[in-house]
């Protein structure tokens, strides 16, 4: 039986952009995010959304932009047509949303669309355009519209049942629909944003450019808790600028729910990126738990390709090194410079209270501080003042009294009471310590941050009272990342990374990818310590290792810096396993629970967290310390009410 092979042909129209809607239709959030694409590269000041039965039924997205004139309307619904790019070299420094042409025909294709628009100021001279048939002909028709477009699909998948049957319910599709919606308002502050389902409106966002603005949108998309807990970045350098809002880690979630990250206005997904970030975030998060942030990137369009994706989703960055180093240094000082003095709770105080006055505890401070005492002044613990005080804080003069009194008390105590001692030879004479650092009080008159120590809870909490009210810190937890943070110091303080060498090479036997990135990075990765010779086309022998990681698996560590120096064109796996290797000695050598400590040592560990970089994590990304104001004690005890 023989068999003739089938003839080679060409598609029809309508099934042609059936196919390629698969790739850019994938649910009505899809759709959306085209038409909406379409609607800010059109110069819109106003874009409103409309959605029936979670984008089902009906996507209608409504601008006031430039509008599309009579003569161009039927090439609005053809594939490969567009007004935005004109040759290759559009496409490769292309600064506009959408480029293809593609979208509102494969969108047709799977629908009934309707697209009004009038590219003039009286609203008599709009028009309607439509595709019909197998051959997807545009028919054109006049019809009244306001400068601007309006595009309406209706019965999504109608033509594809086989496509239908995949979208899940209702409620479903329009989290999907409002995720799309949610980054395309976080992407232009400067537009007004409508956003309605089922005839309810869900989102009414005005537009501002103002900062206040901005964190107004963003409270209303993301919730008031992001804005309350996120640092503002703003950093430029060598090309590239970054801004916008950092989660601190205590404010992480379960999931990767609420990351959005833009490239010159366009919300995308990269590999990268996410590596930078998870870096930044390495020692200060905690196990399982997803930060949240809302950056923007900026960079000149031409060292940047937008055209890696159908869904324009994924990017590729020219120097994608330099992108990576840039992002994570960036976040990295962002987040090492949350300190207790910028974390601590605002306007929680109740100006009208008649409560135990900070004065007095600052007063009992400085008792036995004064001059000429046979026996040294201690700081001890006072009692509790039960008194009216007529005074809310603590006198300027009082303070500063304070401050100095504490300091004449304790010069040296980093060196004396918490402080990790550095190493010390037989020689007492020789004796080499840590230089003390400068209490880093801005204003002399304000009290400290995290307040004054009133005791200890069970041997395992410190008690404080500051300006705000009590003050609960997880002894080990802050001591465990002080340590942690000024054996890092020292570690990067010296001069290069302490090598050992193996006394028998350990042969890794790796893929042809591997032994060129190997060969190719041989300065990046005797850099980290690390020797690491090519025995053969597919064989690596490591000859030598950082001495602190001499216990370490060789081959797994090798391979892990050789697949992140592949992906990414940087390492972090050597640093990552020293700073392991630190956090657990620094665990080790931390106060442990149940050690009673005295007053002057827990406004040492106090002050040490006011000056030590994340200093609100430990190294396990717990938090260490938390705030209770006192309008929140006023709340447990119903006063006022």
């Amino acid at each position: 039986m023989t068999t003739t092979a089938p003839r080679i042909h060409v598609l029809d129209p309508r099934l042609a952009n059936q196919i390629a809607a698969g790739e850019v239709v994938e649910r009505p959030s899809s759709v959306t995010k085209e038409l909406i694409e379409n609607a800010i590269d059109a110069g819109s000041q106003r874009i409103e959304v409309e959605i029936e039965q979670g984008g089902a039924r009906l996507i209608k997205v409504r601008d006031d932009g430039i509008g599309i004139g009579e003569d161009d309307l039927p090439l609005a619904l053809a594939r490969h047509a567009t007004s935005k790019i004109g040759s290759l070299e559009d496409l490769e420094g292309v600064s506009s949303l959408g480029f293809r042409g593609e979208a509102l025909a494969s969108i047709s294709s799977v629908s009934r669309l309707e697209l009004i628009s009038n590219a003039q100021e009286d609203p008599r001279h709009g028009w309607r355009v439509v595709a019909e048939g197998r051959g997807m002909e545009a028919r054109v028709t006049p019809a009244p519209h306001p400068r601007g477009t309006s595009v309406g699909v209706r019965d999504l998948f109608f033509n594809t049942p086989a496509r239908r049957k995949f979208l899940r319910t209702e409620k479903t599709e329009f989290a999907h629909v409002e995720e799309a919606f949610r980054r395309q308002a976080l992407s232009r502050y400067d537009i007004a944003w409508v956003l309605r389902h089922n005839q309810k409106v869900i989102h009414q966002l005005p537009p501002g450019n103002s900062a206040a603005a901005r964190e107004r949108r963003i409270a209303s998309l993301l919730g008031k808790n992001f804005i309350e807990h996120a640092r503002y970045i703003e950093r430029e350098a060598g090309g590239l600028r970054l801004s916008g809002w950092v989660g601190l880690p205590t404010h992480s979630r379960s999931q990767a729910d609420q990351q959005y990250f833009f490239v010159n206005g366009r919300v995308v997904r990269d590999r990268l990126v996410a590596h930078a970030v998870r870096q930044a975030y390495r020692d200060v998060l905690f196990n399982g738990r997803h930060p949240v942030f809302v950056l923007y990137l900026e960079l000149d369009p031409d060292v940047v390709d937008v055209n890696v994706h159908p869904t324009k989703h994924e990017v590729r960055f020219r120097d994608g090194r330099m992108v990576h180093d840039f992002l994570y240094s960036g976040l990295h000082h962002c987040l090492a410079s949350a300190k207790p003095a910028e974390s601590s709770e605002q306007g929680d105080i109740d100006e009208g209270r008649d409560d135990v006055s900070s004065s007095q505890a600052v007063e009992g401070a400085l008792q036995g501080a004064g001059e000429g005492g046979a026996e040294e002044p201690r700081w001890q613990q006072q009692g509790i003042a039960l008194t009216h005080s007529p005074e809310r804080h603590p006198g300027a003069e009082r303070v500063r009294r304070f401050m100095q009194g504490y300091q004449a008390l304790h010069p040296n105590h980093e060196e004396t009471l918490l402080t990790p001692q550095a190493s010390v030879s037989g020689d007492s004479a020789n004796e080499v310590r840590e230089a003390p650092q400068v209490m880093p009080v801005d204003d002399p008159t304000a009290p400290p941050p995290l307040g004054f120590a009133l005791g200890q809870l069970h041997g395992i909490y410190i008690l404080a009272q500051n300006a705000e009210g009590l003050v609960v810190v997880d002894m080990h937890a802050a001591h465990e990342r002080i340590v942690y943070e000024r054996m890092k110091t020292q570690l990067a303080a010296a001069q290069g990374v302490d090598a050992q060498p193996l006394l028998v090479p350990v042969s890794i036997a790796a893929s042809r990818a591997e032994v060129a990135t190997a060969e190719s990075e041989q300065e990046a990765i005797a850099k980290l310590g690390i020797e690491l010779d090519i025995a053969g086309p597919e064989t690596l022998l490591v000859r030598q290792l950082p001495a602190l990681l001499s216990q370490a698996d060789p081959e797994a560590l090798v391979r892990q810096m050789l697949e992140e120096l592949s992906r990414y064109g940087r390492t972090h796996q050597v640093e990552a396993r020293l700073h392991e290797l630190l956090s657990t000695m620094a665990c080790h050598g931390s106060v442990r629970a149940n050690r009673r400590l005295t007053i002057d040592e827990m406004n040492a560990l106090l002050r040490d967290m006011e000056r030590t970089e994340r200093s609100d994590q430990c190294n396990h990304g717990r938090p260490t310390w938390t705030q209770m104001g006192l309008k929140a004690l006023d709340r447990l005890f119903l006063r006022g009410q």
